[in-house]
């Protein structure tokens, strides 16, 4: 019995991380076709959907749904149109909230994203309330398995702005501009990558000390997420 018990919570445990794994990649591929929709399909051609390609691959997803989403774009006469629309407000405490959505409705999204805000203690902004207290920038986190000084060096040389050591990983800081070449040197060096992505990372983190408004920070994070037309939610809450 204790067998059978020990199955059905690995059972249960699978298929919510599959289905977790089932909704980014169906975020994803909402990207993908948005990036893709009125070009060639052709990666190296179009540097915004190399840039969403590589985000899909930082996240493991298969390639056959990586082409499968450039080709529905690509081959499309009607179907989808998504606009990207971005909401900025704050939870609670003041942390600074910035949630970037792909909608093919946009009163569906601002309803859901108001009601959420409203549900979880926080409040929803007006347009530039927040988004002044963030920058683009990529991020990229390899394995501390090849000499620290080869690997910031070889990343400064192609143009990285930061390099900071961990435990066990560095974490490389670009432009925009320079992600792309310095994740290709460092793939060159043979890295074993973590994270890369270009994405908004606050000027300053606040320290919330008290764990029960941690907890109600985080509870918003992740409710905005769940929402099916949120692609990303930012923050400016220091990670502990």
């Amino acid at each position: 019995m204790s067998g059978h018990s020990k199955w059905a919570k690995i059972h249960r445990a699978k298929g919510a991380a599959d289905a977790e794994r089932g909704k980014i990649f169906q975020k994803l591929a909402k990207e993908l076709y948005v990036a893709a929709r009125g070009t060639n399909g052709i990666i190296e051609d179009n540097p915004s959907l190399r840039m969403v390609v590589e985000k899909c691959r930082s996240q493991n997803m298969p390639k056959d749904n990586i082409q499968k989403a450039i080709d529905k774009a690509t081959g499309a006469s009607g179907g989808e149109e998504f606009e990207s629309i971005r909401y900025e407000g704050y939870a609670p405490s003041g942390i600074a909230i910035m949630v970037d959505c792909l909608t093919d409705n946009r009163n569906r999204t601002a309803s859901f994203v108001r009601s959420t805000f409203t549900k979880r203690g926080g409040n929803l902004g007006t347009d530039g309330s927040v988004s002044y207290l963030f920058d683009r920038r990529g991020v990229i986190v390899v394995d501390a398995t090849l000499p620290e000084e080869d690997v910031m060096m070889s990343a400064l040389d192609a143009g990285a702005e930061d390099f900071l050591t961990q435990e066990d990983t560095y974490e490389i800081i670009t432009s925009p501009d320079t992600f792309l070449a310095v994740k290709e040197v460092l793939e060159q060096m043979g890295a074993s990558f973590l994270t890369s992505e270009i994405t908004y990372v606050p000027k300053n983190t606040i320290d919330i000390e008290e764990e029960d408004v941690k907890e109600k920070v985080y509870a918003l994070i992740e409710a905005l997420e769940d929402l099916d037309d949120v692609q990303e939610v930012y923050h400016n809450m220091k990670e502990s």
